[in-house]
This record gives C-alpha cells, sequence and structure tokens, in this order.
C-alpha cells in the first residue's frame, strides 16, 4: 500500500514538475539571446546614455502581424500614469521629435517610426503600469498641447495641422520585423552614412549603416568644435582612465585612431590607452562619434560632424529625402532595410 501512494506521488511531481521546466527552459532560450541575465531585458535606449542590452533579431513567423494597438499607457513627467488615444499620444511624440517645418513626407516617416518605437516599447515590463515614458533619455519626446503652444506661439495652428495629418495619413502602420514592430531608432543627423547598430549597441539586422544625404547647407550646425586646453584634456581622461600616461610632449599624447564602416571613430589612443570614440563623445560631450581630434599651437580641438548616435533613421537625411522627392515608405525602407510596413 506504501509503494502504491510512493509510485503516486512521483507520478504526479512528474505530471506537475516537467511543464513547469519546460515553460522555464523556454523563458531561458527568450533571455539568453539578450547577455547579462536579463529575462525581461530593457528596450534599448534612444540615446546613449542609458544602459544598452544586446538584442537578437526576431526569428521569422509565419504569423501576421498584430495590429497596432489604439491605445498605450504613458509615465508622464509628473510621475503619474495615463491612458492615451495613440495617435494623440504620437501628435505630442512628433511634435517633440522633429520640427512641423520638415516636409510632409519626413514627418509622416517620423509618425511610422515613432508608433513603431513605442509599440517595441511596449513589448517590455520596463515602467511597470506604464508601456512607454515621455523621457527621451529613455523612452521617446512628448509635448502636450499646451507646451506646443508655448512653443509654437502664432505658428501653432499650422503647425499643428501639419504634425495632425502626418500621424492621420499613417494612422496603424508601423514597422516590423520577424513579425513584431521594430526598435525604430532614429538621431538628428548623419555624417554622410548612419551608424551600424552593432558599433553602439548591439547588432540588429535592420540597423545598419546607409548613406545619408543631408550636408552642411541642409543642417544648421552641422559642424560643431569643441576646444580643450592641454590641462583641461589631461586631466578629464585621467577622471575616466587614472591609469593614461601624459608626461610626454603635449603634441604626443593623440595615438592612432581607429574608424568603424560609417566613418565615425571607432577608437583612439590617448596617453598611451585606447578608448571608445562613444566613450569621448560622452567625456566631452560631442554632438557625435564622427569627429577629427587635431592639436595645434596649445589647444586640442574636435571637430564633429552630425549630430546623435548615428543608428536608425536620420531626421534631416528623411527630410532631404523628401524634398528630392521619397515619399515616407520610401524613406523608412531606406532607412530599415528589410523591414515590413505594416498597414
Amino acid at each position: 500500500m506504501k509503494r502504491t501512494i510512493l509510485y503516486a506521488y512521483i507520478a504526479l511531481l512528474i505530471a506537475v514538475g516537467l511543464p513547469f521546466l519546460a515553460n522555464l527552459g523556454e523563458r531561458d532560450a527568450h533571455a539568453a539571446p539578450y547577455g547579462c541575465g536579463e529575462a525581461n531585458p530593457t528596450p534599448l535606449p534612444a540615446v546613449d546614455e542609458a544602459p544598452l542590452p544586446s538584442v537578437s533579431p526576431a526569428a521569422p513567423t509565419e504569423a501576421a502581424p498584430p495590429p497596432a494597438p489604439e491605445t498605450i499607457s504613458v509615465l508622464k513627467k509628473d510621475g503619474s500614469v495615463e491612458e492615451m488615444d495613440m495617435q494623440a499620444y504620437l501628435r505630442g511624440v512628433v511634435s517633440a521629435e522633429m520640427p512641423p517645418g520638415f516636409h510632409p513626407e519626413a514627418l509622416k516617416a517620423q509618425a511610422v517610426a515613432a508608433r513603431s518605437y513605442a509599440m517595441y516599447c511596449a513589448s517590455f515590463a520596463k515602467h511597470g503600469a506604464a508601456q512607454v515614458c515621455t523621457d527621451y533619455a529613455c523612452c521617446q519626446a512628448w509635448q502636450s498641447e499646451e507646451e506646443c503652444k508655448a512653443k509654437w506661439g502664432e505658428r501653432y495652428d499650422e503647425n499643428a495641422e501639419k504634425i495632425r495629418a502626418a500621424v492621420e495619413g499613417t494612422r496603424g502602420e508601423y514597422l516590423a520585423s520577424g513579425g513584431s514592430a521594430v526598435f525604430a531608432a532614429f538621431h538628428s543627423s548623419s555624417a554622410g552614412a548612419t551608424e551600424n547598430s552593432a558599433d553602439v549597441w548591439s547588432a540588429v539586422p535592420y540597423l545598419v549603416s546607409v548613406e545619408s544625404p543631408e550636408t552642411a547647407e541642409d543642417v544648421p550646425n552641422y559642424i560643431s568644435v569643441v576646444q580643450c586646453s592641454p590641462i583641461d584634456f589631461r586631466d578629464t581622461l585621467l577622471s575616466a582612465h587614472p591609469e593614461a600616461d601624459f608626461s610626454g610632449a603635449e603634441e604626443e599624447w593623440v595615438g592612432d585612431m581607429r574608424h568603424d564602416a560609417s566613418g565615425r571613430v571607432a577608437s583612439v589612443v590617448l596617453g598611451g590607452v585606447d578608448l571608445e570614440g562613444k566613450e569621448l563623445r560622452k567625456l566631452f560631450s560631442l554632438r557625435s562619434t564622427a569627429f577629427e581630434l587635431a592639436y595645434d599651437a596649445g589647444v586640442f580641438t574636435f571637430t564633429v560632424t552630425g549630430f546623435g548616435h548615428g543608428v536608425g533613421m536620420s531626421q534631416y537625411g528623411a527630410d532631404k529625402m523628401a524634398r528630392q522627392g521619397a515619399d515616407y515608405t520610401e524613406i523608412l525602407s531606406h532607412y530599415y532595410p528589410g523591414t515590413v510596413l505594416v498597414k
């Protein structure tokens, strides 16, 4: 009798335990590509300062991509969470992220990228009850109607109508890969080509380097300059790398510089230490990693081209493409190759 009870108990453990272990293995399989042991990884950020997990491309699927949601829960600046109509939310995002004076097709491309980005963020439990926040350093920038009125003044009605038309003209449209919304990263302007995501965060198949047409004639402050005295240059680097050696002549402090495929600075040797271009951008508040570094007459000079991390759609590049005759679908397919526009 005892043996029968024992066998029944073992059978019960197998029946309950195997599905649990199978589910656990499935969770581990999904978590593994992200690295750092994160089962629920944080979405890739809009700017370089936030944590950057690796992202594995979505697996191909035969299932049709789901429709875009009609609402989204938003964590606002005051800490409150508001359930917003997706179109209203996107009007606030496009108003904050792209100048309303841009070409209507560029504004449409921004609306689709913003919807895709929001849906991507919503797929992670990053903000608890909220799916996305209004902090540009975390998710996407967002402006209320009152903030837009204060910023645009007499041009509010004109600008608001342009933004509304772009958002309504792309209602429900988003970019997908493998049946899911993509991480539609974007930035202000590029230096002739966008950046490979692998050189900033991790490899994503639709975030690869492509040509971008904007020039200094199209972009305000396209070329920027940051200058440092030798003591400020040295102390800034020593604060991050105390092992660096600046005992030699100042003109010998800068060593070999290596560029990535997009032409941006991948790394440079300073004081005998190999530093990534991303770190130098942060240390010296550079507008991008597309820079030149020179020493002359007692001054270190960074000459920087473009603005932003360089991954995904260049906003000024999108505007230039639109003014050259491209529509928003052509802009999106150019900057996010291999993605599908879901309508």
